[in-house]
C-alpha cells in the first residue's frame, strides 16, 4: 500500500526526531551501566575453531604517505578490474578500520584506529572474499582482538548474494571485499540505553571512511552502501536480526585509472537531466 502524503511527513518527522540531540530527555532515567549492571563482551566471541592470523609488515606496502594527496583523491569507485588482492592488503583495510591498539582498563572498551561514542565500537565486521591471495573465496568474520579472520562457510560463487544482499547493485559483485557491518545493539545501549542510537549512525561513518582513507592510500578503491538487504545478510552471517544485525556495506576492490569513463557513466544522468 502506498503511503500518503501525511504518513511520509510523519515518517521524516520522526526520522528528524532521532537525529536531533537533545530533543528528547526522561528525568530520571538511567542507563544500565549507570544501574551497575554487568557490562556486554567488547566483541563478539569467534564463530568457529579455527582461524587466519592476519599479517601485520604493513610497511611492505606501497602506501601513500602524502595525507593530503590522499584525502584530495579519496573518491567512491564501483568499477573493479578483479585482480587479485594480496592478504596484506585486507590486513590493511581491517587494521586501519577496526583494529584494537589496546584496551582501556581491565575489560572496560576497546581503542580502535577509529573513535566511537564511549569507545563502545557497537559494530562487528563480517566480509564476502573472492580473489584474495591465499584465501578460499566465501564467508568470513573478523576477529579484531586477535586481529584474525575466521571463514564461515566457503563459497565459489559469492556474485548472486553480493547483488543480492545489495539491492540489486551489480556492479557490487565484482569487488574482491564486501564489508558487512553488523549493530551489535546493547554494547552500545548498555552505556547509552534509549539515547545510543544516534552516535551509532555517526559512528558507522567513521568505520567506511577510514576504509575509504586506507584503500585510496595503497590503489585501491570502494563505496560504502546504505542499500542493504539485511534479513539476506542477517542469514548468511548467522546473525539473530534483533539483538545484532547487518545495516551497512561497502564494497572494495581492485582499480584501474583506464576505468575513468566509466566510473563517470555512473552519473550520466547528472547530464542528461541537465542538473
Amino acid at each position: 500500500m502506498a503511503l500518503t502524503e501525511k504518513e511520509i511527513q510523519e515518517l521524516i518527522r520522526i526520522g528528524r526526531q532521532k537525529m536531533h540531540p537533545g530533543l528528547e530527555h526522561y528525568e530520571g532515567y538511567q542507563t544500565d551501566q549507570e544501574l551497575k549492571r554487568p557490562q556486554p563482551p567488547l566483541t563478539k566471541a569467534p564463530m568457529c575453531e579455527t582461524s587466519i592470523a592476519l599479517p601485520l609488515n604493513f610497511r611492505d606496502l606501497d602506501i601513500d604517505n602524502d595525507f593530503l594527496h590522499v584525502i584530495n583523491s579519496r573518491q567512491s569507485h564501483r568499477v573493479y578490474t578483479q585482480e587479485k588482492m594480496t592478504l596484506l592488503q585486507l590486513s590493511y583495510l581491517l587494521w586501519c578500520s577496526q583494529g584494537v591498539k589496546e584496551i582501556r582498563g581491565k575489560s572496560y572498551a576497546t581503542l580502535r584506529t577509529v573513535p566511537a561514542g564511549g569507545a563502545r565500537h557497537p559494530f562487528e565486521v563480517y566480509m564476502t572474499v573472492q580473489n584474495v591471495e591465499g584465501l578460499p573465496n566465501g564467508l568470513y568474520h573478523y576477529l579484531p582482538m586477535k586481529h584474525h579472520i575466521e571463514c564461515l562457510k566457503e563459497v565459489e560463487d559469492l556474485k548472486p548474494f553480493i547483488t543480492d544482499s545489495l539491492q540489486g547493485q551489480k556492479w557490487a559483485e565484482k569487488a574482491n571485499i564486501v564489508f558487512y557491518y553488523s549493530f551489535v545493539c546493547y554494547r552500545a545501549e548498555w552505556r547509552y540505553g534509549i539515547y545510543a542510537h544516534r552516535m551509532c549512525m555517526a559512528d558507522a561513518g567513521h568505520v567506511t571512511e577510514n576504509v575509504y582513507l586506507a584503500a585510496t592510500s595503497i590503489g585501491l578503491g570502494g563505496c560504502a552502501i546504505g542499500a542493504v538487504e539485511g534479513p539476506l545478510g542477517d542469514k548468511a552471517f548467522r546473525l539473530d536480526g534483533e539483538e545484532e544485525f547487518i545495516f551497512y556495506a561497502m564494497p572494495v576492490g581492485t582499480i584501474s585509472e583506464k576505468d575513468k569513463q566509466a566510473e563517470k557513466d555512473f552519473y550520466r544522468f547528472v547530464e542528461e537531466e541537465g542538473l
